[in-house]
């Protein structure tokens, strides 16, 4: 017979056990052939899925994340005791810092609303599969084999769902869900959320919050109790979403292995932390390589690199590799353009303002007008698209506030193209389009561009915001709207005429489509100026044609910009060409 404390001690067990061991007790009796599965685990492609209400032994739990494979990110979700786990292996997992999140599918209520601009559909093939791990690689995700999308999308325990712009087909967002019955037999019914990411240049409002809701969906509709989700304690936006779509916070916790993927959860924030984008991921690429990173000054964007007693200091992609007089050059947009002219590139006409008759008869020849400060960087006091002379004078007015010396110049018709150059050699090429607004039927445009300004900070790591500005309410009006006007849901329409990223533009990459004729061009603009690091600025009929015109050279271009594209990977090159494999360098000798 046991004694007392024996039975004192198996009702504290089970007591700690919690629902989920009282479901299995009563499965036991009631269904013995509907047990769930022990130890279960679930590759997801990026890692996998380790369920720890599952795991009878913390111990074996431990091991089980110990066998994480290179370049993966396995999760231990719903650990019963985290304590007792990383005690098993103090020095290699560690506690990760996110919070669980339940909608109780009995409750949920779908939205009557539904989506304009895009839709929201099944994973079908590899040209999604492609697109899906495109948009994880510009959100610092770990990327999935597409064969492993393909083979799992009909199984039903991983889902795969992707948000299509109706326009251009492609890709703007992606969600996968996983049904925890079909995983493990779980006796309480529940499904779980992964990996919502949104592309960063996706203009529809309500991407993420519609990919969340079809999920839902989808699974309350399978007779799912809940869908769960894990996200990091001091993600304030997501939290925010999922908390109005109904979501509370329940008391589960995630152990992981500690890996260079995570690191920066385990370790605490390193003095690159407090970098932009475009200093950070030249810094990683360092540090991934061994090269020594001393921060000079965080909000500057300075830092010094060192390896095999060879230092250099950067500013973000500035580096001393630059001349003073490639700079300088950089600097002066008529200098800039005189230099390119003279090794053959094709540039636009191009004055200097003197007087209101001089810019009338230059209007009167062209048209339209691009008016811009000689000096001056990411947009600032560029007016584009001008054809009545009140205008390009009070454009004028506004470029003065940047240089002293303002230019006129003929405006090309065509899209912005930015060639990365490294090294004389084109790395990353990139279509920038002005920042646009969809209406909703219910907004002003004054805040459809606030609406729309939040997401873009939000994607670039508050690098991109659409400025109210005088630019903006004359490309407004331009479109026949004024700011306080309410446009008609599904209005799109753009909100300023230069297509910079810190003026809400956004960027799509075509490295893989530009015609040789622009990469030629690009690499002699870049020898003209004799600068090694270099963003070539072209307006393009496409960027599969050959017709171009050369609009500006910036000495700092922002590399981030470009994921996935390996632009700090050549950076890095560049300052430290031994940090190369042997083969690499055998290779590109």
């Amino acid at each position: 017979m046991a004694t007392r404390t024996q039975s004192a001690n198996r009702a504290r067990k089970s007591r700690g056990k919690g629902a989920y061991a009282h479901r299995i007790q009563r499965l036991h009796r009631e269904a013995p052939g509907q047990l769930p599965q022990r130890n279960a685990t679930l590759d997801c492609g990026w890692g996998r899925l380790l369920f720890g209400q599952t795991f009878d032994e913390p111990a074996k739990l431990a091991a089980a994340l110990l066998e994480e494979d290179l370049e993966r990110r396995d999760i231990a979700a719903y650990v019963r005791d985290p304590h007792v786990v990383l005690a098993a292996a103090p020095q290699q997992l560690f506690l990760d810092p996110s919070h669980t999140y339940r909608l109780d599918l009995s409750t949920y209520r779908a939205s009557a609303r539904r989506p304009r601009g895009f839709v929201v559909r099944w994973l079908t093939g590899a040209a999604d599969a492609d697109a899906i791990n495109r948009i994880y690689l510009s959100r610092s995700m770990v990327p999935v084999r597409p064969d492993l999308l393909l083979d799992k999308r009909d199984s039903r325990t991983l889902v795969y769902l992707v948000a299509e712009d109706e326009k251009s087909g492609e890709v703007i967002g992606t969600v996968t869900g996983v049904d925890h019955r079909r995983a493990f037999a779980d006796p309480e019914g529940g499904a779980s959320l992964w990996c919502l990411a949104v592309h960063p240049q996706a203009v529809h409002p309500a991407v993420g919050e519609t990919l969340v809701r079809r999920l839902a969906e989808y699974f309350q509709a399978r007779g799912a109790a809940h869908m769960d989700l894990s996200v990091m304690h001091d993600n304030w936006q997501a939290i925010e979403l999922y908390e109005k779509l109904g979501f509370v916070r329940v008391p589960e916790f995630t152990v992981k292995h500690k890996n260079a993927i995570n690191e920066k959860l385990f370790v605490g924030a390193p003095p690159e932390s407090r970098l932009n984008p475009y200093a950070r991921i030249i810094v990683d690429e360092a540090r991934r390589r061994g090269i020594a990173v001393e921060v000079i000054d965080a909000k500057g964007g300075f830092f010094r690199l060192t390896s095999g007693g060879r230092t250099v200091r950067c500013r973000e992609s500035l580096s001393e590799l630059t001349s003073g007089v490639a700079v300088s050059i950089c600097d002066d947009k008529a200098v800039t353009r005189r230099a390119v002219q003279r090794a053959g590139v094709r540039v636009p006409e191009q004055i200097e303002y003197s007087s209101r008759e001089q810019l009338a008869e230059f209007l009167a020849r062209y048209r339209q007008v691009v008016v811009k400060p000689a000096r001056g960087e990411q947009g600032r006091g560029v007016s584009v698209g001008l054809e009545d002379l009140e205008q390009a004078m009070a454009a004028v007015e506004q470029a003065r506030e940047s240089s002293s010396r303002v230019l006129v110049e003929e405006c090309v018709q065509g899209e912005d193209l930015r060639l990365v150059v490294i090294d004389f050699k084109v790395v990353a090429a990139a279509l920038r389009r002005p920042a646009r607004v969809i209406g909703d039927g219910r907004s002003s445009v004054r805040e459809l561009i606030a609406s729309q300004s939040r997401r873009r900070a939000a994607a670039t790591g508050g690098e991109s915001n659409i400025p109210l500005d005088a630019e903006t309410a004359r490309c407004v009006a331009g479109c026949g709207y004024s700011l306080e006007d309410m446009p008609p849901q599904g209005a799109e329409f753009a909100v300023r005429r230069t297509a910079n990223l810190h003026t809400g533009g956004t960027i799509h990459d075509v490295t893989d489509e530009v015609h040789p004729a622009l990469i030629e061009a690009a690499v002699k603009a870049a020898r003209a100026i004799d600068i090694p690091v270099t963003g070539i600025d072209f307006i393009v009929r496409s960027p599969r044609a050959a017709h171009y015109a050369f609009i500006e050279a910036n000495e700092r271009p922002g590399l981030a910009n470009h994921e996935p594209q390996p632009t700090a990977e050549r950076f890095i090159d560049l300052l430290f060409p031994l940090s190369l494999p042997a083969a690499a360098r055998q290779a590109s000798a």
